[in-house]
């Protein structure tokens, strides 16, 4: 089968090639991938920036996103259906999305809704668990409570404003300016720029900082937060390990979101996807053939929401 791979770290080293099959091995399902999306991960993987995590084993592939059609069920398996439309997220540090065919672990994976397009699947599983996790669970964002979202632009800003909606809170957002209509578009309720507005002079405070872009310091939210605010991150950078074990203890809390893959919080996203609450956003789609033009878009970091490959 097709699939994108590279043969060692580095720049520009994505290439499209040939791989064996795989075949569904026990809580696996076997599936005809018909989209599947790019993420910051794959291009610090790709470069080699967390090979402490994944190893230097090559080749390796690439992609975590995908939505496809179940061909074929593992040993175990029960209640899914040959032919049956499905959407999620590899947990592992094997990738493997963006290919024809992928075995992924049934858990890891919910049921697509008739409705919604492989392109929007395939976008939304990573960028969404990582948003609801971020301001559910390490954030602990309610009805009611405001938060701000740092680099709202990108592919896990732009779902976190819809989910932080949906869960009833107040949305501030930075960007770009050029990107703050579209932040709007999406419910935010403030809309700023980030190169021209000052954070600290506007007398706010927030329950949840959500440093979603990655180049913020708890040091920096600190006087932004309410008293038992708490400041989000997704990079796992040393920086943020340090202020995460240095704030533990602390009223105002650093947390870092470390994305799990489940089929209870897949499905919850299938449903806002189904309902309308929520919706993918796409900054581009590309043929498997331009997946490397289409990574170098996603390292560029000026991509508004996904980047989907199309198989």
């Amino acid at each position: 089968m097709r699939a994108a791979l590279y043969r060692r770290y580095g720049k520009d080293v994505v290439e499209v090639g040939e791989w064996a099959d795989p075949i569904a091995g026990r809580g696996e399902l076997l599936v005809r991938v018909r989209a599947a999306a790019l993420n910051p991960k794959d291009v610090m993987t790709s470069r080699g920036k967390l090979a402490l995590f994944s190893g230097r084993r090559f080749p390796k592939q690439l992609g975590y996103d995908w939505a496809g059609e179940v061909i074929a069920v593992g040993p175990g398996v029960e209640g899914v259906a040959i032919g049956e439309r499905r959407f999620g997220m590899i947990q592992s540090w094997k990738a493997g999305a963006i290919a024809e065919r992928a075995a992924v672990r049934v858990e890891e994976s919910a049921r697509l809704p008739e409705e919604i397009p492989w392109s929007s699947g395939a976008a939304i599983a990573l960028v969404s668990l990582t948003a609801l996790q971020a301001l559910r669970d390490e954030g602990r964002l309610r009805e009611g409570r405001r938060v701000l979202i740092h680099g709202a632009s990108g592919g896990v800003g732009v779902h976190a404003i819809q989910i932080a909606k949906i869960l009833g809170a107040h949305v501030t957002t930075t960007s770009s300016a050029g990107n703050r209509e579209l932040c709007r578009s999406l419910g935010a309720d403030v809309a700023l720029d980030y190169a021209a507005d000052d954070l600290a002079a506007r007398g706010e405070r927030w329950d949840v900082f959500f440093d979603v872009f990655g180049n913020r310091r708890l040091s920096f939210a600190k006087p932004l937060l309410t008293p038992r605010g708490r400041y989000v991150q997704t990079v796992p950078a040393a920086t943020t390990l340090l202020d995460v074990a240095r704030s533990a203890l602390s009223a105002q809390r650093a947390k870092l979101v470390v994305v799990r893959s489940n089929a209870r919080d897949l499905e919850t996203v299938a449903e806002w996807l189904r309902s309308g609450a929520l919706r993918a956003v796409i900054d581009s789609e590309h043929a498997l053939a331009d997946v490397r033009a289409a990574l170098e878009r996603q390292a560029s970091k000026r991509a508004r929401g996904k980047i989907v490959i199309g198989l």
